[in-house]
């Protein structure tokens, strides 16, 4: 019955976010950051998601979160902390329902087969840190199987670097890692972790089906330390230092020690 009662809440809660957010959008008026949360929160809730964070994410001035990424659950888990944007690949916002609550919930969306519309998707992203919104961008461009950190995108790190030129004053950079350590309480071991992660060709549906009757996840969220970055900055020493921090983090939880 649980697959029922997830998809049931799913398509109730949604419509109601999507509603709420759009009307404080037309208004002008605060909370969606708030709401936001507590959709996340629930839906983790209904999944059996259990988030422990270590470290403390940066909540008094915006930032821009640089994480791995290993699974759709992760939107879930890392939105259920704070307040917070996310930078999307364009298809995202073409799915129905989940597009349009990613854009009344401030998603930046990047067309990787149009390079030419990079400086539009930079642009968004500084003003969404100008007006105090945190953003997470997930720099290996793709999913991983949630054992390691592969290699960040030059290309995105490039779009790090170019957003603190724009950015007045620069851009606050605060490293992250998220892992899935436990699967009913039993340590998930490399073998077991792909049974979260979503990467390659595997479909979607197919996936959730097998994830819905797990009955709890636990998932741990690192932050490292912020980060300045402005437009002298190096790229490729910023590339090697948040992907060496992420990487750190990420092996700390794995191990479960540094």
């Amino acid at each position: 019955m649980r697959p029922y009662f997830v998809a049931f809440f799913f398509f109730t809660l949604t419509p109601l976010l999507i509603g709420t957010q759009w009307l404080l959008d037309k208004l002008h008026l605060p909370g969606w950051g708030v709401i936001a949360v507590r959709y996340y929160r629930i839906l983790c809730w209904m999944l059996g998601i259990r988030i422990r964070v270590v470290g403390e994410p940066v909540r008094d001035h915006a930032v821009l979160f640089v994480s791995n990424h290993c699974s759709w659950a992760d939107i879930l888990a890392i939105g259920s902390v704070a307040p917070i944007a996310f930078v999307s690949k364009i298809e995202v916002g073409k799915w129905p329902l989940v597009g349009a609550a990613a854009r009344l919930q401030k998603t930046v969306f990047v067309d990787r087969a149009r390079r030419s519309q990079t400086g539009d998707s930079i642009a968004e992203m500084v003003n969404r840190l100008a007006s105090g919104i945190s953003v997470v961008l997930f720099a290996e461009g793709t999913s991983s199987d949630g054992n390691r950190v592969l290699p960040f995108r030059s290309a995105l790190i490039g779009a790090v670097r170019e957003a603190a030129a724009r950015a007045e004053g620069g851009v606050l950079i605060q490293p992250m890692s998220i892992c899935y350590t436990l699967i009913n309480g039993i340590p998930m071991g490399r073998q077991h972790r792909p049974l979260v992660a979503w990467y390659g060709d595997t479909d979607f549906m197919p996936h959730i089906k097998a994830f819905l009757p797990r009955a709890a996840i636990d998932v741990v969220i690192s932050y490292g330390e912020p980060i300045a970055a402005d437009a002298a900055t190096n790229r490729k020493v910023l590339a090697r230092q948040v992907e060496e921090a992420v990487r750190g983090l990420l092996n700390t939880s794995v191990l479960g020690r540094p």
